[in-house]
């Protein structure tokens, strides 16, 4: 039985596990200039979204608040000697082309700390749980034949969950042992990884 390829859809993703909220954009090439233009527009539309920072905090105040955030990583990159206030942390894989020096540099200026996965480690990252899950809803039982078919049922369901989303939060066998001490709460683990959606038992 032969098969026709007609080039690859691959989804961007940025998901918010506090509040659920997740945004999509399906593209045929995932190129830094692709990738890096997205992310910039998307973190500044949340940027402008968050509330003002306090400009009274010292330099040496604002540079131990983003050292502290630093501490234990074995991926690190060296910051600017001024910094603005810390306003955002960016969980995201260990590769090349998430750690340009351009890129870091334009995440430094605008308050925004990338933390990085170990290599191997993409389960810690709740983005991967969440795609996972929109590509069950949006492709079991579908057979769509082009990459721009599997794109906008991406983005489709993703436009969906948005009007209802789950929050995450951390889960693994340590959380597990902490929570089951504490309560009888419970989670149900989401999308193959450490993150879990909260449900209460009486």
């Amino acid at each position: 039985m032969g098969s026709i390829r007609d080039g690859t859809a691959k989804v961007l993703t940025l998901f918010h596990p506090h509040d659920g909220q997740v945004r999509v954009k399906g593209v045929e090439s995932t190129t830094n200039a692709v990738l890096h233009s997205w992310l910039k527009g998307e973190l500044t539309d949340i940027l402008n979204t968050l509330p003002e920072v306090s400009s009274s905090q010292s330099q040496e105040m604002v540079q131990q608040i983003w050292q502290e955030w630093r501490e234990g990583l074995s991926v690190t990159f060296t910051l600017p000697k001024q910094l603005p206030p810390l306003r955002m942390l960016l969980v995201w894989d260990n590769l090349n082309g998430h750690q340009t020096p351009e890129l870091m540099v334009w995440l430094c200026e605008h308050g925004v700390l990338p933390l990085y996965t170990p290599l191997s480690g993409s389960w810690l990252n709740m983005t991967e749980s969440i795609q996972r899950i929109l590509k069950r809803r949006a492709l079991d039982g579908q057979h769509p034949q082009t990459p721009q078919q599997i794109i906008e049922r991406f983005e489709i369901v993703a436009r969906v969950w948005n009007q209802n989303p789950t929050p995450f939060e951390w889960g693994g066998k340590r959380a597990a042992r902490r929570q089951r001490a504490r309560s009888k709460r419970q989670g149900h683990r989401l999308g193959g990884s450490g993150a879990v959606a909260q449900s209460l038992v009486a």
